[in-house]
């Protein structure tokens, strides 16, 4: 019997079009359309496989979560591969040979019944390992030099996203935390353009929500959420207001909104620079008092590798080698979602 309510087409499209928001904006439309065309062509013919073949007797939730792994590493690797500098001729094979390997090892592991965490671990082990493996192939070939190789080796945009992604949360808590200390100065006309924000006068505020809105339009509307807990509700409901107009953007000035963020940033109290990899673990650790392992699977199924690996390694009393600060953001995110 095929797997009950398991839509791998729908499914496919509707992670193709969440890739479109993130594919970098400096590639061109062919790169685009590769990066777009091959995590979708790689999930939908996953799903399917998984969709037709009873013998695997996985159920919708492994179903899913394969289709999304090999989704999440067709996407990564793809972007890889352009910015690697090897020519395109040579990009389908090495992305065929990484879906097969992710497809056949996430197939065993959930299988064997593995946990979560170490399928993803064995998973990133083996794309890491098949696309090294591809390179130097190449290499071995005499169809790429070593300096491309070792260019090529060298990308990893999983790492760089989560960066990306911890530094523009980072920066949206810091926000949020400092809002509703801003005052504004009482004064009648509006500023130059190198005046501070604080200048604005009565309207100082109002572009410091509005500033933060345009940062939140970027975000997960779950982390969104988190922050916004922390406002008076005025001030929540204004930022909520200025999210849902789509041409934001253009009515904060540039300028402005810059100087806004350079002031909040400024106001802020001092960061505890003291993140030792213990104080996270145990910071992760104590979340495990409200949930359990599988509420916790549950509630990251969404999240990126190194983010799962982060919490699961933590569980066991071990540090997964990251950024302190970005760690720390994960874990307070996580700690505020309970």
């Amino acid at each position: 019997m095929a797997i009950q309510g398991f839509d791998y087409k729908g499914f496919a499209q509707n992670l193709a079009q969440q890739a479109l928001e993130l594919i970098p904006k400096d590639f061109n439309d062919n790169q685009k359309n590769y990066v777009a065309n091959t995590l979708l062509n790689f999930s939908t013919v996953a799903g399917q496989a998984l969709y037709d073949d009873e013998s695997l007797g996985f159920n919708l939730d492994q179903a899913v979560m394969i289709t999304q792994i090999i989704a999440e590493w067709s996407f990564h690797k793809s972007v890889d591969l352009i910015r690697s500098g090897i020519p395109q001729q040579y990009w389908d094979s090495i992305m065929q040979k990484i879906a097969y390997t992710i497809f056949e090892i996430a197939k065993n592991a959930f299988h064997q019944g593995l946990p979560q965490d170490q399928c993803l671990q064995l998973i990133e082990h083996h794309v890491k390992k098949t696309y090294l493996d591809c390179i130097a192939e190449l290499k071995d070939k005499n169809l790429i030099d070593e300096a491309l190789m070792e260019q090529a080796a060298s990308q990893s945009n999983i790492d760089a996203m989560m960066q990306q992604q911890a530094q523009a949360e980072q920066q949206a808590s810091q926000s949020a935390a400092n809002i509703n200390s801003a005052s504004a100065a009482q004064v009648q006309d509006l500023p130059s353009s190198t005046a501070p924000a604080s200048a604005l006068g009565p309207d100082a505020k109002v572009l410091k929500l509005a500033t933060l809105a345009l940062l939140f339009q970027k975000m997960k509307q779950e982390k969104v959420q988190t922050i916004l807990n922390k406002f008076n509700p005025d001030d929540a409901q204004s930022v909520i207001k200025f999210m849902g107009m789509h041409d934001l953007g253009e009515k904060v000035d540039p300028g402005i909104a810059l100087r806004c963020l350079q002031e909040i940033k400024t106001n802020l109290p001092s960061q505890n620079t003291n993140l030792t990899p213990a104080k996270i673990v145990n910071k992760i650790q104590n979340v495990s008092q409200y949930l359990d392992r599988s509420q916790l699977e549950q509630k990251l199924r969404l999240e990126r590798i190194n983010v799962k690996r982060l919490v699961f390694n933590a569980l066991d009393g071990e540090y997964y080698e990251m950024p302190p600060k970005v760690a720390n953001i994960i874990a307070t995110h996580l700690e505020d979602s309970v």
